[in-house]
């Protein structure tokens, strides 16, 4: 059997069933990368918002976008990590980390992943707490972890 034993129809139908499935793949991956674009611009305005509302509620940022690093033991080596904290602040003679949220799940301390980034930004940037910022909101939670009880 060669190309010219296939009917055109065929051909055609083939043709526009493979142009239909690209074009659907390169949509699907242009809306993923819009979503994307869309939620990383609102976690920017909602680092410039939360700045404002820690400003208003009496604290002073030292620091943006801040950097630490940290080790771990990892059976007996020391594994690194680095992490950054949206900002640092001071308020009553207290060095804070400052972690801004946005949306509806995020700024919220039941969600386990916002709880244990704010418990690794306490240990990784040794300060005297954490803050959570939710900046939709413009409220401002002092988080207090009990170091002792998790250590022991």
């Amino acid at each position: 059997m060669t190309l010219d034993d296939v009917p055109r129809e065929l051909i055609v139908v083939v043709a526009a069933v493979a142009l239909a499935w690209a074009l659907l793949l390169t949509m699907r991956a242009w809306l993923r990368a819009a979503r994307t674009r869309r939620r990383f611009e609102r976690g920017r305005a909602g680092e410039q918002e939360g700045a404002a509302v820690l400003v208003a509620a009496g604290y002073e940022i030292e620091a943006a976008q801040v950097v630490a690093r940290y080790s771990l033991a990892v059976d007996g080596r020391p594994v690194a990590f680095t992490v950054r904290a949206d900002y640092v602040v001071r308020r009553g003679g207290q060095l804070l980390v400052a972690e801004v949220k946005t949306g509806a799940a995020a700024p919220r301390l039941e969600v386990s992943a916002t709880r244990r980034q704010l418990l690794e930004y306490l240990h990784a940037f040794g300060v005297d707490g954490v803050v959570l910022v939710d900046a939709d909101a413009r409220t401002v939670q002092h988080v207090a972890f009990d170091v002792a009880r998790i250590a022991g």
